[in-house]
């Protein structure tokens, strides 16, 4: 009960607990109970890393517990970290409160429930980084999505029902396929334990090609890769903002998490087999999207096609197969989330301001809020990818396991990666141009106040790790080397590619 991964998993239900009995006029307590929750949780995060062993690319922290028998199939209730999952785990602890203080005004109705389900919404994503045996995973997986789904439909936009209703078929229609082989494995191997299937994946060698598919279905939906992402621009446009800095910044996370902790291990030679392919799309991706995305009139569907482009740099990166790819894939999901996140951020704080999001309706307010555009810029060029800032490590990472890749074709695919570089800082530094630069044209904008203090609070600690991550990017790849190597190693070796 008092494991790290057990506290730190099931600790936001302490906070859905107390929430519960509070009176729902008790505002300000909800928020600050919600938060002070996720704050501790934040905190656990930081107690399990300083007991992880930098140097040990297995998992570490173990729980194997007997949890269901059926003949000779056993489900276990398997947790554990690597430098994979740990990362994906400080990734979510820390913009979680984060983006619940980013709702201190915005959401005002129905204001209990909103902090339950996003807390919920927070064990989910915890227990999907965490879990070592596919059914536990499987449960999580599917767990976040109800969360979500509500969050969505209920505090959305104005087209909230269509995008949550169109995210949740999207995402069941693929997790549905995942669960058919899922069981398939555990009912021919007799035990769904992760780890003993990767070490033993001959043994299902036959049925590899359709296995790897239904993986990778699910994956590719919740990545999203091109033509899967459909809800992704209507399900990110409609979401308060804080529930956007989640979905952009964690939830799209977890396909690419599927990618590397289930596909690759568990399916090497279908992996090696479908990567021209699945790079192809992902590249296909990172062009469509920075094009769809310069002709894009409001600032939260802009943001939300150049994710999709920016994170088919990391499926490339995972379709490289080599260590270079591999861990600069982990870190781009940690950089996207951060610079993602914070773009998001900004959008919100200008529809409070403005009470629109529509490009053209702003123009020249660096002029009124210098810190607020000075922030701006840091945060657009750090997602452009300029050097000193996060997402260039991230970027020339993925870049070189790209050219470097034993894939074929992958060398023509790193080329066109390249130019949706390019492509972001075109449409990113357009969008700064119109928002921030230029004439003050409209009167309303004159009244816009500056950054606010809790506005500061929030962005700060992000640009911190902009900064940190771009000048000494050290520490974080010492977190994922290990991890990320043997990963590499393994599978290129079970490919017949080493």
């Amino acid at each position: 009960m008092f494991h790290p991964l057990i506290l730190i998993t099931f600790f936001p239900l302490v906070g859905v607990l107390l929430l519960l009995v509070i009176h729902s006029e008790q505002k300000s307590v909800i928020r600050w109970t919600a938060w002070g929750t996720s704050f501790i949780t934040f905190g656990l995060g930081i107690w399990v890393l300083l007991n992880f062993n930098l140097s040990d690319p297995s998992i570490q922290m173990a729980i194997n517990q007997p949890w269901v028998q059926s003949g000779r199939m056993t489900v276990t209730f398997q947790m554990g970290v690597d430098g994979l999952s740990l990362i994906m785990v400080l990734l979510t602890v820390f913009l979680t409160p984060l983006a619940l203080l980013s709702s201190w005004k915005a959401i005002q109705e129905r204001l209990k429930q909103f902090m339950i389900l996003f807390l919920l919404l927070e064990v989910g994503m915890i227990g999907v980084f965490l879990a070592q045996d596919l059914v536990l995973f499987y449960i999580f997986w599917e767990f976040t999505l109800v969360p979500a789904y509500l969050l969505v439909g209920m505090w959305g936009g104005e087209r909230r029902i269509y995008a949550a209703v169109k995210f949740f078929i999207f995402t069941m229609a693929g997790s549905v396929v995942m669960l058919l082989a899922i069981l398939y494995l555990g009912l021919n191997q007799g035990t769904f334990s992760i780890s003993w299937l990767a070490a033993n994946h001959q043994l299902f060698s036959g049925a590899q090609t359709w296995l790897f598919l239904a993986f990778a279905l699910a994956f590719a939906v919740k990545a999203p890769i091109f033509p899967l992402h459909t809800w992704l621009p209507d399900t990110y446009t409609e979401a308060p903002a804080a529930v956007t800095v989640i979905l952009a910044g964690i939830l799209s996370k977890l396909g690419a998490y599927g990618f590397l902790r289930l596909n690759l291990p568990l399916f090497p030679q279908a992996s090696a087999q479908f990567a021209p392919w699945i790079g192809a799309l992902a590249v296909i991706g990172i062009l469509y999207g920075a094009i769809v995305a310069y002709y894009q009139v409001d600032m939260k569907r802009l943001i939300a096609y150049s994710s999709i482009s920016h994170l088919g740099f990391i499926i490339l990166g995972i379709f490289a197969m080599n260590p270079q790819g591999v861990t600069g894939a982990a870190l781009q999901m940690v950089n996207h989330g951060l610079s993602t996140g914070a773009l998001f951020l900004i959008a919100g704080f200008l529809e409070e301001r403005r009470g629109s999001r529509i490009v053209s309706d702003f123009g020249g307010v660096w002029k009124v809020m210098p810190w607020l555009g000075g922030i701006a810029l840091v945060v657009v060029l750090s997602s452009v990818g300029l050097p000193g800032l996060n997402g260039f490590v991230g970027e020339l990472t993925i870049l070189l396991g790209a050219f470097g890749s034993s894939i074929n074709g992958f060398m023509v695919l790193a080329v066109g990666a390249a130019l949706g570089v390019i492509l972001a800082a075109v449409y990113l530094l357009r969008l700064f141009e119109n928002v921030f630069l230029g004439k003050l044209f409209i009167p309303a904008n004159n009244s816009m106040p500056d950054l606010q203090s809790r506005e500061a609070v929030l962005l700060a600690p992000i640009l911190l790790f902009i900064f940190w991550i771009g000048l000494y990017p050290y520490p974080f790849l010492s977190l994922l080397n290990p991890t990320m190597n043997q990963l590499s190693s393994v599978v290129l070796a079970a490919a017949g590619m080493k």
